[in-house]
């Protein structure tokens, strides 16, 4: 009984240890010049791989790009990443987003998010808030990418739309619920 005990507190241990330095290297502050170039890069695998991508972006209001958004779990998670915000093809701000969860989870992965403004109130909402949790301030319809449906402007009508694809690592969590943005000061 006890050297189980002993092998279980071992194992929490390492994969606490292991968990903790991909996030921390992963949470590293870049600049606003590799934000942008990282953003530039999920813009372009947006368009590749989700089917109705330009339709959206065109009638969008801005466009929130958090490219290789990074999340690790060993019952308690993490997930850290830093995105541009761009009104008509041009990053007016830069944002983190931070979330924790607690419970039976396990797995690391790296994701791009894009967050697609429909209606200008609720971008001007995003922008003004001091830290804006979705699902609290806003409510954000994630659009499942991988499925085979087919998505366009006519079939979703949400104020505010999530895509959530080129996950890599392994990690089944698409959600964003209670994860955090926060305007980040980058020049």
């Amino acid at each position: 009984m006890k050297n189980v005990r002993s092998r279980q507190l071992v194992t929490v241990v390492f994969w606490t240890l292991v968990i903790s330095v991909f996030l921390y290297s992963n949470m590293q502050a870049k600049t606003a010049k590799e934000i942008d170039a990282g953003a530039d890069a999920a813009v372009e695998r947006f368009y590749k791989q989700v089917n109705g991508a330009g339709g959206f972006a065109q009638k969008s209001k801005a466009m929130l790009v958090m490219p290789n958004v990074f999340k690790g779990a060993f019952v308690v998670g993490g997930e850290y990443g830093e995105g541009a915000l761009r009104i008509s093809g041009k990053t007016v701000d830069y944002y983190n987003l931070i979330s924790g969860s607690f419970g039976f989870q396990i797995g690391g992965e790296a994701k791009d998010i894009i967050l697609l403004f429909m209606n200008t109130n609720v971008l001007k909402k995003f922008r003004e808030s001091k830290g804006w949790e979705a699902g609290v301030d806003g409510n954000v319809a994630l659009i499942t990418v991988g499925t085979g449906e087919r998505f366009d402007t006519k079939t979703v009508n949400e104020e505010i739309l999530c895509f959530v694809f080129d996950a890599k690592g392994l990690m089944a969590d698409i959600s964003l619920k209670g994860a955090k943005f926060t305007k980040l000061n980058k020049k």
